[in-house]
This record gives C-alpha cells, sequence and structure tokens, in this order.
C-alpha cells in the first residue's frame, strides 16, 4: 500500500522530483536512474500502472478539496493568538523565553464539544510521555481509539479522502481503510529498548519526550489544553503562515513540563479530521519525502517518516512521524 522511496510499488509516471532516491517514470531508462523494480511493477497492469500513480498534480487538488471540506475547523471568531516574538533561525536553539504572555489568548472551547473533538481529546491523556516505558493499552482506550475513527469517518472530509484513495486503487473498501488507519496510527512499536512505548498518534499529536526532549507534540489542541493547565511555557515563533482565516500554521518554541522543543510546527485552528486526514494522505503518497500540497491558493508541505524497524501486516509501516514543514 505503501509508496517507499527506493520502489516504483505506486510511483509509475510518477513526476521527476529531486528530492526522490530514483525514479519511475519513461525517462528513467534513459538516464539510469530507475529504481531497481521499475521493470517489475511498472511493465504490467495492476497498483502500479500509471493511472493509479499519485501525482504532484492529484496532491494539489485533493489537498485544496480536503482544506474546503474541513467544516469543523475554528472561525476566525474562536481563536486568538499572541505570537509575540518571532525568533530568527539561529534563536531558536537558545531556550530564551522571549514571549512574557501566553501563546493562546482566547480559545472558544465550544468547539471541543463537537464529536471529532470530543472523541480526540479523549485519547491525548492515553499516553507516557517518556520514550522507553512501555504502554499498557485498556480496553477502554480501545474503544476511545476506534470512537475517534468511527467519528471522522462520518465528516465529509475523510469520506473525500478514502474517495480518492479507493480511486488510486489502495483500499477496496472503507472497512479496510479505518483498520489500516487504526494500525498505522495506534499501533504500538518500540522507540527505546525493546518496550512498546510509542505510536504515531502519540508521537504526532500527544508528544513525548526523548534524551530530555520533546519528540513530535504537533497539535494545536494539545497545546492548548496544557498551556491552560500552566505545563506548557510558550517562548517565541519562528515561522507564521500567510492565512488570513483557520487553519493557519506556526512554527513555535517551547518548554512542555521543563522539556525544550526547538521548532514544533503545528496547525492552528484545524479541527482534528483536518490533521489526520493530510498527514494520513501524504504518508500513504510520499512516505520519507516532502509531500506538497495547496490550502487555499497558497503551496504548503509536509514531512512523514515511516517506522523501520518493525512492521504490521503484510510488511506494512508504521507512522514515524509527520508535521507541516515550518
Amino acid at each position: 500500500l505503501y509508496t517507499a522511496p527506493d520502489s516504483c510499488e505506486g510511483r509509475c509516471g510518477e513526476p521527476y522530483s529531486r528530492e526522490d532516491e530514483c525514479y519511475c517514470n519513461a525517462e528513467c531508462e534513459r538516464y539510469h536512474n530507475c529504481c531497481e523494480d521499475y521493470y517489475r511493477h511498472c511493465r504490467e497492469e495492476g497498483f502500479s500502472s500509471s493511472r493509479d500513480a499519485i501525482t504532484d498534480e492529484d496532491l494539489l487538488h485533493i489537498s485544496e478539496q480536503l482544506y474546503k471540506a474541513d467544516h469543523n475547523k475554528a472561525r476566525p471568531t474562536d481563536i486568538a493568538i499572541n505570537p509575540q516574538y518571532q525568533a530568527s533561525p539561529d534563536e531558536t536553539g537558545d531556550q530564551e523565553d522571549r514571549s512574557p504572555q501566553p501563546l493562546y489568548k482566547y480559545v472558544n472551547e465550544e468547539l471541543f464539544a463537537k464529536p471529532t473533538y470530543a472523541s480526540f481529546i479523549k485519547l491525548l491523556d492515553n499516553y507516557q510521555k517518556a520514550t522507553g516505558r512501555e504502554e499498557d493499552v485498556t480496553a477502554e482506550e480501545l474503544r476511545e481509539q476506534d470512537n475517534f475513527l468511527k467519528e471522522v469517518m462520518k465528516t465529509e472530509l475523510m469520506k473525500k479522502l478514502f474517495a480518492f484513495l479507493h480511486k488510486k486503487n489502495r483500499y477496496s473498501s472503507e472497512q479496510e481503510f479505518v483498520a489500516d488507519l487504526k494500525e498505522m496510527w495506534f499501533g504500538l512499536y518500540s522507540r527505546g529498548n525493546g518496550e512498546q512505548d510509542s505510536s504515531g498518534f502519540e508521537h504526532v499529536f500527544s508528544g513525548e519526550v526523548k534524551k530530555g526532549k520533546v519528540s513530535g507534540f504537533h497539535n494545536w489542541i494539545r497545546f492548548y489544553l496544557l498551556e491552560k493547565q500552566g505545563i506548557i511555557n510558550y517562548f517565541s515563533h519562528n515561522f507564521n503562515g500567510p492565512w488570513d482565516t483557520y487553519p493557519d500554521v506556526l512554527g513555535l518554541q517551547f518548554s512542555w513540563d521543563g522539556f525544550y522543543k526547538e521548532v514544533g510546527s503545528a496547525f492552528i485552528g484545524s479541527s482534528p479530521e483536518f490533521e489526520f486526514g493530510l498527514y494520513t494522505l501524504c504518508f500513504i503518497a510520499r512516505p520519507g519525502r516532502a509531500c506538497h500540497l495547496s490550502l487555499g491558493g497558497y503551496n504548503l508541505s509536509i514531512q512523514t517518516y515511516t517506522w523501520t524497524k518493525s512492521t504490521y501486516g503484510d510488511g506494512k509501516k508504521y507512522i514515524a512521524t509527520a508535521y507541516v514543514i515550518s
């Protein structure tokens, strides 16, 4: 199902990009830079045929569709942020608090009563933030995962994403898609010494602490809730996206319980299904590479990485991380 950077599976006819390790279009034969499995995958019909490739144009088009379908996003009046100090690239590692006020001046918490928000927030306290500690997943937590997936799949945004991936031959049914979402996002693997201590969802949305630093943690709702409790201290930002409505993008520096995050990019004001959907799209279409999208006419790129040390199912990869390139 996944497009490995060094394979042509699902990439036949994909346009040239300097970021690629090897190539899968007709030109690669002339330049002698085809992936090793080019002839096996790209000279036969099926999943890997050129009509199933997810092109750069496809990504720009589907991302605009998902952007328009984010009906649960915050309205401009729902959130007021106070970004304060903008750090230069050589200041982001200083660990200096240059912003005396919190980042969030106001959030309309009625947003959190919406089903996708409520089910998302229930997941956030299911994890131990330190890597190297085994995660004990209870029956209640498994139900919370299923409920979140059920709620996001009711949205137009996730239905559009499934329709796109179905058309591209990645999934034969919505049931198969949901089962795979559960594995790729919530399946446990080890970032430590063999303990089942991490998952894509924990890393990206809830955040982790590894080797004394904040790792992952790319979600505005999680940030707001912890800042409100006094557990997060906002230091500065290094990037503020061009959007004049939500979702926006911020690259930010902060301390979480005394642990520092040098650059933590996040969508601001997006619904949980918007982030979940965009990251899933990019993980399936461009794992390990920059995934170039368009939101409201502005370009934006998402970087994902696969977890390479363990797999599920028939050799499928877990999500290691996903974030907006700021």
